[in-house]
């Protein structure tokens, strides 16, 4: 073969003597793409002319690296394995591909040249490295806003807005033969990726706007958009095959974005994603019940203003659930009635239990579940009902004959025998209907 592994070829001293020169490649940089090889002499004779490789030479290849072989303009072999290689003339070419795979051997096939020089060198034979590592750190950014449809199918919801994106990419040469031949033939010494990414930059963001319609009209909103940036690697990549790998033998491996889209239009779309819910049934009438509870804790005491308000949001509400149950098919959802409270009306209030709990308006206490007393305090004129000498809504003196208390346990009597303590204090009895006197 052309090229034959300088460590299973070596016998002893005699491959070492025909060892004319040695090329090789230090380390490439990020910003490097390809390299011509440099060259050292070992040993033996040489005669020093430039771009000429003595058979027997040995040429190495590092790891993230691929090297080839042009004669007189023409690719006569490539290697991406990593070792050492001895140059043979008198044989056909042969193949190393490492891990670029099966699409650099299609094109080394349509390239490739049999070469047989009959001891004799060739006029023009040169080795170049190419940089076959991911090219990392390529910033991007759109000059002008792209189009993004959002397009929910389910709502028929749709909606034309603009971004603007920046952002890095990375890529890699998977192919050499095809670069060299495309890209960096005419080159001499070196080519760096600053002569083509600037290129890549306007092709990739002209390839995001196919990319992000399809995004737009799978339903993704704007503020998903990041979480979809594998989705829009591969769509942008497919985008870009004609381009990069076709014509370049380049790949993009991966890409961020950081979108941007009007506050107005984001202000809108967030309104319609949030009024979409409510075509859940169930996240409906669960809205509607929070807006109602919500509306309950209200204050309805401070004064006629907050009240009327609050019957007229009530009466609404109601109103609301009652459409809401005819569109989705069910019962309407029951709202709280609420009626106004008016103004030459006294409230109705109820009695005060032993637990301390006020305001019972049942046979039972709502807090502790005891039965309502015969007769819990005496009532007002104006309805309130009070333990004291006088009427806590409106000052009127108690009446004569209201219900007198005495500890039926010990005898102890209260000082104001009309309003006792809820727990008589030398025996620890409780005042009920069965302490009146």
């Amino acid at each position: 073969m052309g090229l034959i592994s300088a460590l299973t070829s070596s016998v002893g001293s005699t491959m070492k003597d025909q060892w004319k020169e040695y090329f090789y490649c230090d380390s490439l940089s990020n910003d490097v793409l390809m390299v011509k090889g440099q060259k050292k002499v070992n040993s033996g004779k040489n005669n020093g002319t430039d771009n000429i490789i003595s058979n027997g030479s040995v040429i190495a290849v590092n790891e993230g690296q691929c090297m080839i072989i042009v004669d007189q303009g023409g690719i006569v072999d490539v290697c991406a394995d990593p070792g050492e290689f001895v140059y043979d003339n008198s044989t056909e070419p042969s193949l190393f591909t490492g891990n670029l795979g099966t699409g650099i051997k299609e094109t080394f096939k349509t390239m490739a040249k049999r070469f047989t020089f009959g001891g004799n060198t060739a006029k023009d034979q040169r080795v170049y490295y190419f940089n076959t590592k991911e090219i990392l750190n390529n910033m991007y950014g759109t000059a002008t806003p792209i189009p993004f449809h959002l397009v929910d199918k389910n709502s028929g919801f749709s909606f034309e807005t603009t971004m603007r994106a920046n952002g890095m990419f990375t890529f890699r040469i998977v192919d050499p033969l095809v670069f060299y031949k495309n890209v960096c033939a005419n080159v001499t010494d070196r080519y760096t990726k600053q002569e083509l990414v600037m290129a890549m930059k306007n092709e990739l963001i002209q390839a995001m706007h196919p990319a992000i319609a399809q995004i737009g009209e799978s339903g993704v909103l704007p503020s998903q958009l990041i979480g979809h940036t594998k989705e829009l690697t591969e769509l942008a990549k497919k985008e870009l095959a004609a381009q990069w790998y076709e014509a370049r033998g380049i790949e993009m491996i991966n890409m961020s974005i950081s979108p941007s889209f009007p506050e107005k239009d984001l202000e809108r779309i967030n309104k319609w994603a949030d009024t979409a819910v409510l075509q859940n049934d169930q996240m409906a009438m669960a809205r509607q019940r929070e807006a109602m509870a919500n509306m309950m804790e209200k204050p309805a005491g401070n004064g006629g203003g907050d009240a009327a308000a609050t019957m007229m949001n009530m009466m609404a509400m109601n109103m609301m659930g009652g459409m809401m149950g005819g569109m989705m098919g069910g019962q309407p959802a029951q709202a709280p009635q609420m009626q106004a409270p008016s103004q030459a009306q006294a409230p109705v209030l109820g009695w005060t239990c032993t637990c301390g709990k006020t305001d019972n308006r049942g046979k039972f206490c709502a807090e502790c579940g005891s039965p309502k007393p015969v007769e819990a305090g005496w009532t007002c004129s104006c309805g309130h009902v009070n333990q004291g000498k006088f009427c806590q809504e409106c000052g009127a003196k108690k009446p004569a004959g209201a219900p007198m208390y005495k500890c039926d346990k010990c005898g102890w009597e209260p000082e104001d025998p009309a309003n006792p303590p809820k727990f008589c204090p030398e025996c620890g009895d409780i005042f009920d209907s069965n302490d009146i006197v």
